[in-house]
């Protein structure tokens, strides 16, 4: 029985992840590497010192500055969120879906906690989340389950009985090491890729899942 839902923000709830995706080419161009959409596949869903690690790791530049670089990518990114962002289709639907069984709703970002004020205050959404909770918190992130436990026990829920959404690969695997019931809403254009079937259930957007989805996902032992 799912007695909790978790959500994803970037993605999932907010129209970001292109943007997210944009400016990471432009910092990570800064200091020498060219890095392809293709190539990305490796960060989406990462925290944003762990993405700059990753690419470290994959051609280490002169005098890095970590901590200058992160701060510069997510500044960016605020001003976006602040001025420009927009909800995905369906966000509002899956949000009021979950309030009329009044089941309780969380929030798991890779994000940190000012960028995920920011989407809040933009939209007005603080009061749709019983939970709201940020991988910065965590030693590990995604795919890490950290974030997605942490969360459950914030709501006092067991994993278990946890159902979470996801649009990204490595959000799904910390929901799945989580042991949650997992949807995955992926980006069109990796939309009907082999990992995405990990998941419990794949749709193509968030106004898919209906009454009939969620009796599925109920079944699952």
């Amino acid at each position: 029985m799912i007695r909790s839902v978790i959500f994803d923000m970037d993605g999932l709830l907010l129209d970001s992840e292109f943007f997210w995706q944009k400016m990471e080419i432009q910092l990570i161009s800064s200091v020498g590497i060219d890095i392809t959409p293709e190539m990305q596949k490796s960060t989406i869903g990462f925290r944003s010192d762990e993405m700059i690690s990753y690419w470290y790791n994959y051609k280490p530049w002169a005098n890095p500055d970590f901590k200058k670089m992160e701060d510069t990518y997510e500044k960016s990114v605020l001003e976006f969120y602040i001025h420009e962002s927009e909800m995905m289709d369906g966000a509002l639907y899956i949000l009021d879906f979950f309030k009329k069984k009044k089941i309780n709703t969380g929030l798991a970002s890779s994000s940190p906690m000012y960028l995920i004020n920011a989407f809040l205050n933009r939209f007005d959404l603080s009061s749709r989340f019983d939970v709201i909770y940020s991988a910065e918190y965590e030693e590990y992130g995604k795919p890490h389950p950290g974030v997605y436990l942490r969360t459950a026990k914030l709501l006092d829920t067991h994993p278990a009985s946890c159902l979470a959404f996801e649009d990204s690969f490595f959000g799904l695997l910390a929901a799945k090491a989580a042991l949650m019931k997992t949807v995955v809403v992926p980006e069109h254009k990796h939309r009907g890729e082999p990992k995405f079937a990990i998941a419990d259930l794949q749709l193509e957007n968030l106004k898919s899942f209906t009454e009939k989805e969620f009796e599925r996902i109920n079944k699952i032992p």
